[in-house]
């Protein structure tokens, strides 16, 4: 599991916010293990290139778990941060997922509604297909976009954020993601992650207004997401 942030990681930066291709395994931010995050790693990066005295402020926008790989937002300001903090609540900024499932007999596209609840004791998520008490409405559409040798690869646009929500609702309908034991995979990754990747994010730049389109590099240290990418 990665301990390190290498500047290459870096897929967009200005003075409001920078923009991280996260690896497998890297925390976002400190959690109970205790182990380094990206949030402590890429101040102290901030800190030593730009010679800064004092605290470098930096802020986590939106999470990603911590075996999944791919696009996190960090703000550089207090501005930023509450201002984007604000526009994921909001739906504002588009996700889109790319997932690497067992080859299966699913529909070449689907919208799936599934009502989560999260089990804090084994930090799961359980899938419900009718509304039941403490549970959330989970909304998600995929589409087929490459089949491989073994696997089919799908693109995910999420219209809800829960917990572990990608993972659940695609091992409910039997496509977990490859290398997610937690949900259903036969067998691990190498690498200790998944193979579900934070491909996209489109969004209005809080400061500026521009439109931020930015798409993030598969992990290349794996021949399956490499295939995914040719």
């Amino acid at each position: 599991m990665s301990q390190s942030f290498s500047e290459s990681q870096i897929v967009y930066e200005d003075n409001h916010m920078m923009v991280i291709n996260k690896k497998a395994g890297q925390l976002v931010q400190g959690d109970k293990t205790g182990d380094l995050s990206l949030l402590e790693l890429i101040k102290d990066f901030i800190k030593k290139r730009d010679d800064k005295p004092g605290n470098v402020f930096l802020g986590l926008v939106h999470r990603i778990d911590r075996p999944t790989s791919g696009l996190v937002i960090y703000a550089k300001t207090s501005k930023a941060l509450s201002r984007l903090t604000q526009m994921v609540k909001n739906r504002e900024v588009k996700k889109t997922y790319w997932a690497v499932v067992g080859k299966e007999m699913i529909p070449n596209s689907q919208r799936l509604v599934h009502y989560l609840q999260k089990n804090e004791k084994n930090n799961k998520a359980i899938v419900f297909t009718k509304a039941t008490e403490g549970s959330k409405e989970s909304i998600l559409t995929y589409s087929l976009i490459k089949t491989l040798e073994n696997y089919l690869l799908l693109e995910v646009d999420l219209e809800t954020g829960r917990h572990h929500q990608i993972r659940a609702q695609l091992s409910k309908i039997g496509v977990p993601i490859k290398g997610d034991l937690k949900y259903g995979s036969p067998r691990s990754n190498q690498d200790g992650g998944i193979s579900l990747h934070a491909r996209k994010l489109e969004f209005t730049h809080p400061v500026t207004k521009e439109n931020i389109q930015i798409t993030a590099q598969v992990p290349q240290n794996d021949a399956v997401w490499r295939a995914c990418e040719e």
